[in-house]
């Protein structure tokens, strides 16, 4: 297997993300305040962690079994697919490019600058919920793969010095994950920052570009931090593709839990969707007036300065990465006493792998998923199109809202639904994988409580968290 335990993920992180100390401030990313910046009442969150803990309860008492199921809802032409996914590439490449140029080059306000309103918003978040959605498109848009295809193609042949050591796994993306989201999109003012966000994105580029050429296509697989986090949750999604012999692509739709259900390749990968559910919902507590006393608190008590963020936002992580393995290594005892119990030995029920903590967390991690991406949605969408409504500034003209439509109650009522539905598509998941593992009807209930109320415990805070106001 590639990576390493979880623990040791959080300390190398913790170590990694010291390098941006310098920039690190009590501030967020999301600068620009819309008319949806106010907290939902707390009836709203109070209903919406009672509707959590009852459908929790009806799933767990009513599911005999996982509904698994593919359907195809159309066909379109192979020849059309490419030449949308050469659109697709050329595209994005050329927003690329107009980010670096109009972030080096064009006005420093960032409500008008496409590197501030494109890379932040539209990028970063916007690409994440189309993943969400219909699977991940990065394959396609990923300026840096793209650079790297078509030198191969002058070339001839790919290019690679090297092979991609399996012992990377996907350590490269972790670090950088957290350090471009976890610490630059949240902790500093580099969002604000429109020739700042330039070299971000050239320097991410460079990197990524060198590295493929080192280690070949396997470095933009495992080593591009987006990649690895549309990847993820592009599990949740459910539209997807499939090639078929007749010279057609179909498109299919499918249960969100289905791909939620399967394991993870490496350890690193389960240490990642761990700090995806950590990370979004330290984004919402970032911009919060209960996080500024804690920050000023933390700076207070500690004599430092901007550094104490890093600290906050490490400490977070190492409390949910911790809270997770607890909670594996309980879920496996939990599996191995039933099957002793019970004299099944490997029965059929039981997965033919075994049931250690390492193993066990490469399945359970990926239930995980929906959570982080109901949050994701729910956090972030009103932000990605309210910052592509103010695009138009860039050409001088007046912004539009494409919000316009949408109530302050309604948002509220579609943030609740968001996090609770991603709750519900999560424990339908670890159902799936806690009955192929035990032995039993009982003892597939019994190792899937602790699971489950780790999940409730990460709704409810996220529910918490957009209860909160936003702070000026």
């Amino acid at each position: 297997m590639r990576g390493r335990v979880p623990y040791r993920s959080a300390a190398r992180v913790v170590v990694a993300v010291a390098a941006f100390a310098f920039a690190a401030r009590p501030v967020a990313a999301h600068q620009l305040s819309t008319r949806f910046d106010a907290p939902v009442p707390l009836g709203l969150l109070y209903a919406g962690a009672g509707v959590t803990v009852a459908l929790t309860a009806v799933l767990v008492a009513r599911l005999d079994s996982t509904p698994e199921r593919t359907a195809t809802l159309g066909a379109i032409p192979r020849r059309f697919l490419v030449a949308l996914r050469s659109l697709g590439r050329v595209g994005f490449l050329l927003v690329c490019l107009a980010v670096l140029l109009h972030g080096l080059f064009g006005p420093r306000a960032p409500g008008e600058n496409l590197a501030t309103l494109v890379t932040w918003a539209i990028w970063l978040k916007g690409v994440a919920l189309v993943s969400i959605l219909l699977g991940s498109p990065w394959r396609i848009l990923s300026p840096w793969r793209t650079v790297y295809e078509g030198l191969c193609r002058l070339e001839g042949e790919p290019i690679r010095v090297r092979r991609y050591p399996d012992r990377l796994g996907d350590w490269p993306a972790l670090i950088g994950f957290v350090l471009l989201v976890g610490v630059v999109e949240n902790l500093t003012r580099i969002p604000q920052l429109p020739e700042v966000t330039a070299v971000v994105v050239a320097s991410y580029g460079l990197v990524m570009v060198l590295g493929a050429f080192v280690f070949g296509r396997a470095w933009l697989d495992h080593a591009d931090p987006l990649a690895v986090f549309y990847r993820l949750l592009g599990r949740v999604a459910p539209v997807g593709s499939r090639e078929t012999d007749r010279g057609t692509v179909e498109l299919t739709v499918r249960y969100p839990w289905q791909a939620c259900s399967r394991p993870l390749d490496s350890r690193t990968a389960a240490a990642f969707v761990v700090a995806m559910v950590y990370t979004v919902t330290f984004d919402g507590f970032a911009e919060s007036p209960i996080y500024r006393d804690l920050y000023f608190g933390a700076q207070e008590a500690l004599g430092v300065g901007g550094t104490v963020s890093i600290l906050l936002y490490c400490l977070g992580l190492l409390g949910f990465v911790g809270c997770f393995a607890g909670v594996t290594a309980l879920v496996d005892r939990l599996l191995r006493e039933g099957v002793a119990r019970t004299g099944a030995g490997r029965s059929s029920r039981a997965e033919s792998d075994g049931g250690s903590v390492p193993t066990i967390s490469l399945v359970l991690a990926p239930t995980l998923l929906p959570i982080a991406a109901g949050y994701e949605f729910a956090h972030t969408f009103s932000y990605v199109l309210t910052y592509a409504g103010r695009l138009p500034r860039v050409a001088g003209l007046d912004p539009i809202d494409p919000l316009w439509w949408l109530s302050l109650p309604s948002y509220w009522g579609m943030q609740v639904c968001l996090i609770v539905a991603g709750h519900v598509v999560a424990v339908v998941a670890a159902d799936a994988v806690t009955r192929r593992r035990a032995p039993t009807e009982r003892w597939a209930l019994i190792a899937h409580a602790p699971l489950v109320a780790l999940m409730v415990g990460y709704t409810v805070l996220s529910l918490w968290v957009i209860s909160l106001p936003v702070a000026a």
